[in-house]
């Protein structure tokens, strides 16, 4: 039976909130039979709005009481809804409900985990703790008293300030707690639970003393203070960079094992998956460090730009997001090493966004319209978002930028505001006309750049002509796309004069550079100014001299890239015609000058450097995508490489030994990185003795960084009887099946190896008793990482898309935010031949039929199913 289509909400239905909140009072009783929330708001009607009746959101809310003034006041209720009619301008509504946190397998409003009660509201989870307009328009001050069971929830936590404590009856306390500062509903936490605490505190530039606080279940305080150091260090920087000093007596951050997402930016208690909190040098690498460096600087930062000032709808989920991932990008570069910031950034946006950008859940990064909101936390909105901030400070420079940030808090401090509203601040602050750069905001798909070049030696000119084109755009109207070039000579010099900032605002358009006495080599795009494609018919040699003399680090890497692509792409065509592919010397010849200059360049960029562009990645560039061939040809450069050079490998791998105590320092990650690339290129051989090079490794590791590369390198092996990767595995699982976290990457390893029976190992796993159906994480690093296996997930039998619709299937009801991202799994089947087509169709369609099927789930899979 297939399931009616639920409501399509729109941009253009937006009306201002008829009601307004000034203060809200709630007293939440953690009970054994249900958890009873008293809900007391002070509303008057909204001046701008014509009367209306009062309409509250609610979901799986048993109502207990509803009083007007102190009086019972008739309402009507629906499943979703409550409506009180007839209210006076101004009244004090009191609602008592009572909802089942132990049953809320949603992880969505209030739910139980293994340490205690935890909440999660954005973005419309609020609704599922008490009646309530839960839309981000409505800003109020909170007033939050818990009351709980002593010993077993001896942790009272909410947003703001502690006001007052004490004992009650029967062994049960009471918290009560203020935050001064008016937000939105979806900023509402509170969290009871039993939890070890590391306290700190941070001075402020003006003086002020803020109290620290890292909350996490018992026994893992050895794993925070990473976490706390990182707080720290996003808090001056944020005073540094843009002026914005801590607000808050209070900063507390919680790590709940269960949350659908990274991390959430309630005012003042900021909740956390525990990936983004624990950290320690013998359970996390290197990256997991970085990551947490940066979603806790993410969320910290939110403070400002999503709290102080926030979205007036959901629509403008990307003013908060877009703007906040930039500047946590920003302060990662500034933390770690800018040059491989960069590189990661993009390798991420076209594994990730290029493809959404081009499948069926492509939207501007300001939707028009949505179904179910928790749909579009996308790489779009984020990753996109944030390159659209970016390239508004590339156009007016770095200076100006700050000087629009400054304008858009003195504008809209303590508002719900537009995407419009920040451009405009930076618009007031610079003087840049933006009329033509608000189409990045209203317009799908990734945009391509065709370039052309012709030097005329007899006027010494180089003339540089531009073409831009979407085919995903709603009309041909131009974007206005800042374009970083340079010039270089034959030999590798940078052209005096050469390197400019190019306004592309034409379909097509033309830039000469004069005093060009040779022909140059142009490099395009320079820090990746804009996320487009390059359509650009650079020779090889050209591309050589960017990858050895580029002074921009993310191009002297996209020179690499574009040289691997090529090959990766030509060789594809040729292994699925039945032919061997053949590789030129001179790209193995580039690839070991770049080995050879790690001491100068960098250990961090030659690691970037050589490894090859993703599958996924490379998918992107091909109308029909054959997997297995497309597999197949980059598994065959790598071995080619390997090879080639296996004595570059061996000896670079043999002196990259970091002899210090393990720091996640960007130097030390660097060398671990390059070192560790240097064995999956070994590894490639498959002989005994690679093998015990890196169980050796792996055995021996005194850091997760290492010893996780080992068992990565070990666990691609095809060959049946691996003993050193069967050994591996188990000991792996033996060792850490008490930490979570390293058992999702346990179970992540085993599901992205490109082994033909991968499919099986994660149908064994699913039994496992690491997994976990009702745990994010878990699902994740097992299911969602294989959908993510190209060449397994879209194996030709459809075996994969089989297992996947499966699991949707068992989700579904149970958690559809999770399920819905399993969805997004399908979005590029139609990339694929037709045979899995059908496969991927008839998988579709099952899900899509299913009757009572979520709206997450279903407003996927529709619009994948077209």
């Amino acid at each position: 039976m297939k399931t009616d289509t639920p409501q399509t909400i729109y941009l253009k239905d937006y009306t201002p909130p008829a009601w307004l909140v000034d203060t809200v009072d709630l007293d939440v009783s953690i009970e054994a039979d249900g958890t009873v929330v008293s809900a007391t708001q002070t509303l008057r009607r909204n001046p701008a709005v014509a009367d209306q009746p009062l309409v509250l959101d609610g979901e799986e809310l048993e109502t207990l009481a509803v009083s007007v003034d102190g009086r019972e006041h008739p309402y009507l209720a629906s499943a979703t809804s409550l409506t009180l009619n007839d209210l006076p301008a101004s009244c004090t509504l009191r609602t008592v409900v009572r909802i089942q946190p132990d049953n809320n397998t949603r992880l969505s409003g209030m739910y139980r985990s293994k340490d205690g009660y935890f909440t999660q509201c954005e973005a419309q989870g609020f609704r599922r703790i008490t009646w309530f307009m839960d839309r981000p328009d409505v800003m109020s001050t909170y007033t939050v008293t818990l009351h709980a069971d002593r010993a077993t929830f001896p942790v009272l936590l909410a947003n703001g300030n502690p006001v007052a404590s004490g004992d009650e009856a029967n062994g049960r306390h009471w918290a009560t707690w203020a935050d001064p500062f008016r937000k939105p509903a979806y900023l509402f936490a509170l969290v009871a639970g039993k939890l070890d605490v590391l306290r700190d505190t941070f001075r402020t530039a003006s003086g002020r003393e803020v109290q620290l606080a890292i909350y996490v279940e018992p026994g893992k305080l050895d794993q925070c203070p990473h976490a706390m150091a990182a707080l720290k260090k996003s808090m001056k920087w944020d005073e540094e960079r843009f002026g914005l000093e801590c607000d808050l007596d209070h900063y507390m951050i919680v790590a709940v094992g269960d949350f659908n997402m990274g991390a959430m930016e309630n005012k003042g208690l900021n909740i956390f998956n525990t990936k983004y909190v624990l950290a320690r040098p013998d359970v996390a690498t290197d990256v997991d460090f970085e990551n947490i460096d940066r979603v806790v600087a993410h969320e910290y930062f939110h403070n400002w730009t999503g709290n102080r000032v926030t979205c007036r709808d959901w629509f403008q989920l990307s003013l908060k997001e877009g703007l906040t991932v930039f500047r946590d990008q920003e302060f990662g570069a500034d933390l770690h090493n800018r040059q491989t910031a960069r590189i990661r950034e993009v390798r991420g946006l076209r594994a990730a966004q290029f493809p959404e950008d081009a499948g069926p859940m492509a939207h501007p990064i300001r939707p028009e319209s949505f179904v179910e909101i928790n749909n579009f936390y996308t790489a779009t909105v984020y990753e996109k978002g944030a390159e659209v901030i970016r390239m508004i400070q590339t156009l007016i420079g770095r200076d100006a930028f700050r000087a629009g940030m400054d304008e858009y808090f003195r504008r809209h401090d303590g508002q719900a505001v537009t995407c419009e509203d920040f451009v405009a601040a930076m618009a007031a602050a610079s003087g840049f006309d933006f009329t033509q750069f608000m189409r990045w905001y209203r317009q799908p798909g990734t945009p391509r750049i065709a370039a052309d070049g012709f030097w005329d030696a007899d006027s010494a000119s180089y003339t540089l002509t531009l073409s831009q084109s979407n085919p995903r755009a709603s009309d041909d109207a131009p974007y206005l796309i800042p374009v970083r070039v340079a010039l270089f000579a034959a030999d590798g010099r940078l052209l005096p004069g050469s390197e400019r900032l190019l306004q592309l605002s034409a379909s097509s358009q033309s830039f000469v550079f004069e005093n060009v006495a040779e022909e140059p080599v142009p490099s395009l795009l320079r820090d990746f100014s804009a996320p487009v494609y390059l359509d650009f018919d650079d020779t090889p040699e050209q591309l050589t001299v960017l990858l050895a003399h580029e002074s921009d680090p993310f191009n002297a890497w996209e020179a690499g890239q574009r040289l691997a692509t090529r090959l990766i792409l030509a060789a594809s065509t040729e292994i699925a015609a039945g032919r061997t592919p053949v590789w030129p010397a001179s790209f193995v010849d580039a690839a070991r000058q770049l080995l050879q200059s790690h001491a100068e360049r960098g250990a961090a960029f030659v690691a970037e450097a050589l490894t090859l562009p993703g599958e996924t990645t490379l998918a992107e560039l091909i109308s029909v995508v054959d997997p297995d061939a497309l597999h197949a040809a980059r598994n065959s450069l790598s071995r080619h490489l390997a090879e080639q050079l296996e004595n570059e490998f061996a000896g670079l791998y043999a002196s990259l030994t970091v002899s210090e105590a393990y720091t996640p320092s960007s130097e030390h990650a660097g060398r671990r990185a390059l070192r560790n690339l240097c064995l999956s290129y070994l590894v490639e051989f498959d002989g005994e003795a690679v093998r015990e090079l890196a169980f050796k490794q792996f055995r021996e590791a005194d850091n997760m960084t290492d010893q996780f590369a080992a068992l990565a390198a070990l666990a691609n092996i095809n060959a049946a009887d691996c003993r050193q990767r069967d050994s591996a595995l188990a000991e792996f699982y033996a060792r850490w099946q008490d930490e979570a976290l390293v058992v999702d990457k346990w179970l992540q390893v085993q599901s992205t190896s490109r082994r033909p029976d991968t499919l099986a190992t994660v149908k064994a796993l699913t039994a496992h008793p690491a997994f976990d159906l009702g745990n994010p994480n878990k699902i994740y690093a097992l299911i969602r990482a294989f959908g993510a296996n190209l060449v397994r997930f879209n194996a030709a039998d459809g075996s994969g898309y089989a297992f996947m619709a499966e699991q949707i299937l068992a989700l579904h009801d149970r958690n559809p935010q999770v399920a819905s991202r399993l969805a997004r799994c399908f979005d590029r089947w139609k990339k694929f031949d037709a045979g899995r087509q059908a496969h991927a169709q008839a998988a579709l369609r099952r899900v899509r039929d299913h009757q009572g099927l979520s709206r997450d789930v279903l407003e996927v899979v529709t619009r994948a199913l077209g």
